[in-house]
């Protein structure tokens, strides 16, 4: 009875996330994970993160960056191949701190402009940047679950309208979780039997999706970054402490 309320809550949590409330799905799997070894609680919860993917794409299909897109999508295809093909070569450890470090800096830059009122000036989607945090967000996503640093590193500063930030997100993670799909079941990580338990723990995703993007759409866009700036943090954090406490 335990695992499956920690893993309802866990499935409403991922939801949440998908329907654009930030950082709250990185609970998900250490959630599981109390209950299950963590690459196949990944493997159990990554159907869970298509589903709701998908039911984001319909709640934010209205408004999303083409050219961000047209840029991301091949660039974290890649990037997901090549951690295909070195993650038994590649610590994962390795990549978390790299992920904490990116995200680190990032918001440290970013404190500091502000703290000597030096706003930094709106950027435009470019490909070379694009290509290089596009194919990072797909090999981190890959190895380790961690592909928003990478991707916020890229789009923040482009200062998105809300919206259109959400559609953007939700539609290069749909893409990415569903390319990520074939080498878990290769890896073992999602079997017919995790799949099932998955079915039964939808519903839970799908209203957590729902209730995410009821509270997000009341937010305004400067409360909704200063949100998104926060979870980066508290993400960097976490990653920290996995690397060197977890």
């Amino acid at each position: 009875m335990e695992f499956w309320i920690a893993a309802a809550l866990a499935a409403y949590l991922l939801g949440l996330s998908k329907g654009g409330v930030p950082v709250i799905a990185i609970l998900s799997v250490p959630l599981m994970s109390l209950f299950m070894d963590p690459a196949l609680a990944a493997g159990l919860l990554l159907p869970l993160y298509v589903l709701s993917d998908c039911y984001a794409i319909y709640l934010f299909r209205k408004a999303f960056s083409v050219r961000n897109l047209k840029i991301l999508l091949p660039a974290a295809a890649g990037g997901i191949l090549i951690g295909y093909n070195s993650v038994s070569i590649l610590p994962e450890n390795l990549v978390k701190l790299l992920v904490a470090i990116i995200g680190a800096s990032y918001l440290a830059n970013l404190l500091y402009k502000r703290l000597t009122k030096n706003e930094p000036p709106k950027r435009e989607a470019d490909v070379p940047r694009g290509v290089f945090w596009g194919a990072l967000a797909g090999l981190t996503s890959y190895i380790s679950h961690a592909g928003g640093p990478p991707y916020q590193t890229y789009v923040l500063p482009q200062k998105l309208d809300k919206m259109v930030y959400l559609g953007t997100t939700t539609i290069l993670f749909t893409a990415i979780n569903l390319m990520k799909v074939p080498p878990y079941i290769l890896a073992g990580q999602i079997t017919w039997t995790s799949f099932l338990d998955a079915l039964w723990l939808a519903p839970f995703a799908l209203l957590g999706a729902w209730s995410g993007s009821v509270v997000i759409k009341s937010i305004s866009e400067r409360l909704f970054y200063l949100i998104i700036e926060i979870a980066l943090g508290i993400v960097s954090l976490k990653l920290f402490y996995d690397v060197f406490f977890g």
